[in-house]
């Protein structure tokens, strides 16, 4: 008994991939493809040549010594905080022994629906704790979204976070300053 196949390819019709027919015919949208994808390749590399010569962008990212961590870190906050809160953001410090200002986030999906809303906040914390981070001294810091974030524009964001940064600096000097003096 001879199997035979359950479809047969009908006679002149071939598919076409990205590399072309097998016969050797070309195609004009196999062409454009290949162009395209020579282009593209162009942009990309034009793009990364640009992108991995410049040291200025590795002086700017969020460090693995600057972030909380584990739940332990952020349980200490949440047991040991000094509570900043305005219409924006409540943000919880406490102070860590000294090693530097860490930033941990707990940006909520209740006042915050999209995903996208919420990595357009923790990107704006970030950035504003990076430049504040000097000021901030050895304080761990928890970040918490209120209702009117999601709507809030990104100069609003930064505003209230800086006021946030001068009020938790502020007290944390003040309370560094009394366990000094006993």
């Amino acid at each position: 008994m001879v199997f035979e196949r359950a479809w047969r390819p009908r006679p002149g019709v071939w598919f076409s991939s990205a590399a072309g027919p097998k016969d050797g015919r070309s195609s004009h949208r196999n062409a454009e493809r290949t162009a395209g994808a020579t282009q593209q390749a162009d942009a990309v590399t034009n793009t990364t040549d640009k992108n991995t010569n410049t040291s200025d962008a590795a002086g700017q990212r969020f460090p693995g010594k600057s972030r909380l961590r584990d739940a332990a870190s952020y349980s200490r906050v949440f047991k040991n905080a000094r509570r900043s809160r305005d219409k924006l953001f409540t943000v919880l410090t406490s102070d860590n022994g000294g090693s530097g200002a860490r930033l941990g986030l707990a940006i909520s999906k209740k006042y915050c629906r999209l995903a996208v809303g919420r990595n357009r906040l923790k990107r704006v914390v970030r950035e504003s704790f990076r430049e504040h981070q000097a000021d901030l001294g050895g304080l761990d810091v928890v970040v918490l979204n209120q209702p009117g974030t999601e709507r809030a524009s990104n100069q609003a964001l930064f505003a209230s976070l800086a006021r946030h940064w001068q009020r938790c600096g502020a007290a944390g000097t003040a309370a560094q300053d009394k366990t000094l003096n006993g």
